[in-house]
């Protein structure tokens, strides 16, 4: 699995996902229309071209398909805080393609962009995602109560975290958990 820059042509491969509503059951979003996921993928293939660049968004390819995508988002460059988002296409949920997502962006964060503290939040109920978090290395900081309004009412996000320090003592982009 290979992390690059996402790209307009991409939109076709997000949408098999973004357009199913287990993929976004715990989101705000979806499932998205064509239209919704092609303004999304442009969105994401614009911020490469601000400056400075807050938002790097990434498709996972697996040899040419796309399988999946990750966002890192500077959150703060001044506090070098940051928060990594992802979503992989449901033919390949375990099988690793998450965690690989992950340890991509934490090593981009850390490495590339300095950053001393990522976090990542999802919903309690999302089993497998809080699972990435954990083979990540990410430490559990707590619940929020009511953080958004999805389909089925309001949701709770658990906060995940991880600190350079920490990253680096789990053999940072090394590590093979």
């Amino acid at each position: 699995m290979t992390l690059s820059r996402i790209e307009l042509a991409d939109w076709r491969a997000v949408h098999s996902w973004a357009s199913l509503a287990q993929v976004c059951r715990f989101q705000t979003w979806g499932p998205n229309t064509e239209e919704q996921t092609r303004a999304f993928v442009a969105t994401a293939v614009e911020a490469w071209a601000h400056a400075p660049q807050q938002r790097f968004a990434f498709a996972a390819r697996v040899e040419d398909d796309v399988v999946g995508m990750g966002e890192l988002h500077v959150r703060s460059r001044g506090q070098r805080q940051g928060e990594i988002t992802y979503a992989v296409h449901p033919r390949v949920w375990g099988q690793g393609v998450g965690t690989a997502i992950g340890k991509e962006l934490l090593a981009r964060g850390f490495e590339d962009l300095g950053l001393h503290r990522i976090c990542a939040t999802c919903d309690p109920r999302n089993l497998g995602s809080a699972r990435v978090l954990g083979k990540l290395g990410m430490m559990c900081e707590g619940r929020h109560r009511h953080t958004a309004l999805i389909r089925d009412g309001w949701r709770d996000s658990v906060m995940f975290s991880i600190l350079e320090d920490e990253w680096r003592e789990k053999g940072g982009a090394d590590a093979d958990k």
